[in-house]
């Protein structure tokens, strides 16, 4: 059994159930899952003795939010090279335009960190701006089966 890391970035809590969703995916396919908001990792070394990571964070105007990239800057330290990865996001507002985080993320962990990406590349998961409520999205069935369908996904690379 392998283990994989679902470190995320959440405010309002959306991003937090997307990073459970995914946990529970890769627990499907048979493997240890973690899943840990940023502020539990003080440093690289809490980073190690995983087979694989996925991280996510909200989209805000275009970007991500600065403590995920400080975490970022951090995760650069932990020699992640070779190991499975995923990306995704969590978009609850039109103003975030077509810009993704989890774009931004999975091309730095690809490029800079040099691990083996998901095929099915980042996951940007932007609900229905129609829809009143927003965090029904991600809560609902759709959102959830989604979500475990990227976990499994990344479970499978293992």
């Amino acid at each position: 059994m392998k283990k994989i890391l679902v470190a995320y970035f959440s405010t309002t809590g959306n991003t937090e159930q997307m990073a459970q969703y995914i946990a529970e995916g890769v627990r499907i396919v048979g493997h240890e899952a973690e899943a840990k908001n940023i502020f539990e990792m003080k440093t690289d070394e809490d980073l190690a003795g995983y087979d694989g990571y996925i991280f996510g964070c909200p989209t805000y105007h275009l970007d991500m939010p600065e403590p995920f990239k400080a975490f970022l800057s951090m995760a650069a330290k932990a020699r992640l090279e070779g190991k499975a990865g995923g990306a995704f996001d969590c978009r609850t507002h039109p103003s975030s335009g077509e810009g993704s985080a989890a774009g931004v993320i999975y091309d730095m962990m690809e490029s800079q960190f040099h691990m083996r990406m998901t095929s099915l590349g980042p996951f940007d998961f932007k609900p229905d701006w129609l829809v009143d409520d927003k965090s029904e999205m991600v809560a609902g069935v759709q959102g959830m089966h989604t979500c475990q369908d990227y976990g499994k996904a990344i479970g499978e690379m293992l």
